[in-house]
């Protein structure tokens, strides 16, 4: 483990006006030599952080995908769990979130309470954030399993005051999410609302295909950009987008 923590990693490329690049990986999704693929294009891409997470988990387990990475990086890890089960003291910090944007109590508050304990037994960082799911074009599985409504794709007042709320509530970050395969990334106008309402670092991912997506998201006021799905089908793209976000 390493003995940084992450939470100054983020909010100090926020107050410097640096943009960092996280890349999501589910273990489910990989073997494990396009998962060692992967992490080596990573790291030659210098991207900032390794999220690791999805929303089932039922082939290669989390501590080994979690070896495998830090094996071949030395780029921070993070979970990004899709659901209880997914806590492990071989990653460095843990989203530890709560759905803002639905009203499932389990997953504003009742995962959290059983997960606490243990997390705080290993001694996991946490990194408490509002996590915001929307609509970016279709039901896709994290908006299934979270059993919630997104937020509307054209209403960034809802996210802003949603993120708002959040913010006042102490958490500090957010992740606005339009979930593994959505059609389009997140609305630049609801980051930019979101932006203009918290000051927190705020976190946006799903359906970022492309740099000039990724320019845009980040002109838009993110501070950090994840991308999943598309660096399973060309893992190269990770360099090109993490050249155009560390531009800024």
């Amino acid at each position: 483990m390493t003995s940084k923590a992450i939470s100054p990693i983020i909010t100090s490329a926020k107050a410097n006006s640096k943009k960092l690049l996280a890349v999501l990986i589910d273990p489910d999704k990989l073997g494990e030599s396009a998962l060692i693929n992967l992490v080596k294009e990573a790291s030659a891409a210098q991207a900032d952080l390794i999220f690791i997470g999805g929303s089932l988990i039922t082939g290669i387990s989390l501590d080994s995908c979690i070896e495998t990475v830090k094996s071949h990086c030395n780029i921070p890890v993070i979970l990004f769990p899709g659901s209880i089960m997914q806590v492990s003291p071989k990653a460095d910090a843990i989203l530890f979130m709560s759905l803002i944007s639905g009203r499932n109590p389990d997953l504003l508050i009742g995962n959290q309470v059983i997960s606490a304990p243990y997390i705080k037994q290993i001694k996991l960082e946490t990194l408490s954030t509002g996590y915001m799911l929307v609509d970016c074009g279709q039901s896709t599985t994290a908006i299934y399993m979270s059993g919630s409504a997104p937020l509307p794709y054209n209403k960034p007042e809802i996210a802003a005051c949603t993120a708002l709320a959040g913010e006042v509530l102490g958490l500090s970050q957010f992740y606005l999410d339009g979930g593994s395969g959505a059609d389009k990334t997140v609305n630049p106008e609801i980051i930019k609302a979101v932006r203009s309402a918290v000051d927190k670092p705020i976190i946006v991912g799903g359906g970022i295909r492309s740099a000039a997506q990724a320019k845009l998201i980040c002109e838009a006021g993110a501070d950090v950009l994840v991308i999943g799905n598309v660096t399973e089908e060309n893992p190269a793209i990770i360099k090109e987008i993490a050249s155009t976000i560390h531009s800024f």
